[in-house]
């Protein structure tokens, strides 16, 4: 028995629209919602050496005062404001994209760190902050002893 079936000439949009969808979820940074507002997120570089890690985060015109780094139990916080300078009531906008307000970034860091010895310092808007690994964590190296022959 042969079955009709009726011609949707937008049914493949619906897939495509979907692989889309993945595509920009995949490539496009989150801005989760808070309090109804859009928060807004900043990139950071993780790294690592035998000694320590470091974060870099890019915080294009915040003032160092206006940041807040904490560590606790493996998760470093990196929070602030940005704030708005006063506008003028006159001045029309076609476009604003510039966002001002609180932010925060939790990143768990990948090993132990000592956290009494961390540094941070704030340079042309990037903020770097070093965290020495705790010393049970870091690669020991051991000398070999020569020794003699034996018979």
């Amino acid at each position: 028995m042969t079955q009709l079936v009726r011609f949707d000439p937008f049914g493949e949009f619906g897939s495509l629209r979907r692989a889309m969808d993945r595509l920009f979820e995949e490539f496009a940074p989150a801005h989760p919602l808070r309090n109804g507002d859009v928060e807004f997120a900043f990139p950071v570089d993780v790294s690592d050496n035998d000694e320590a890690i470091t974060v870099k985060a890019v915080l294009p015109g915040i003032k160092p005062e206006d940041v807040e780094i904490t560590v606790s139990d493996g998760v470093l916080t990196i929070r602030g404001e940005s704030r708005e300078e006063a506008k003028e009531e006159k001045e029309n906008y076609y476009r604003r994209e510039i966002r001002y307000g609180s932010f925060s970034r939790s990143l768990p860091l990948p090993t132990r760190v000592n956290q009494e010895n961390a540094d941070a310092s704030f340079t042309d808007g990037i903020l770097t902050v070093t965290l020495p690994k705790a010393a049970d964590v870091r690669p020991k190296t051991i000398k070999v002893k020569g020794g003699t022959k034996a018979a």
